[in-house]
């Protein structure tokens, strides 16, 4: 079936984030990317600009599973209470519910945000990344 010239064509919506936050700390993590030449914080800033549905939520149990006491976890999204931390975790994400942030530093862990963890290690040495 042949569409007629005269009817517009519907534009496809942007689907890249509209956040303020976010767009802040992707633009960050590109930059730390491309300073410290480190391809990890350029591959979380692709994560995190992906469209809503693609976005990554993992719950604290698929962390813990997947996780060793010496690595630091980076979640590109937003992690999630269901679940019981094994072990003492440093988990870095976009987001945290309130019931993971209780569960992961009652356990003795810590959760920080990127800005912080690129500042303390900024070539991402030991740093393991979730998806």
């Amino acid at each position: 079936m042949k569409r007629s010239p005269a009817k517009k064509m519907r534009k496809m919506r942007d689907h890249r984030p509209t956040n303020p936050e976010m767009l802040n700390t992707i633009s960050y993590l590109k930059r730390a990317g491309r300073q410290h030449q480190t391809p990890l914080w350029l591959t979380v800033a692709s994560f995190l600009g992906k469209s809503r549905r693609t976005r990554i939520v993992l719950n604290l149990g698929q962390v813990s599973r997947l996780a060793n006491a010496v690595d630091v976890i980076v979640v590109p999204g937003k992690v999630l209470g269901s679940g019981i931390p094994k072990e003492k975790l440093t988990v870095a994400a976009f987001k945290f519910s309130p019931r993971a942030l209780v569960k992961i530093e009652k356990a003795g862990g810590r959760c920080i945000p990127f800005s912080r963890l690129v500042e303390e290690n900024p070539h991402g040495t030991k740093v393991r990344l979730l998806r």
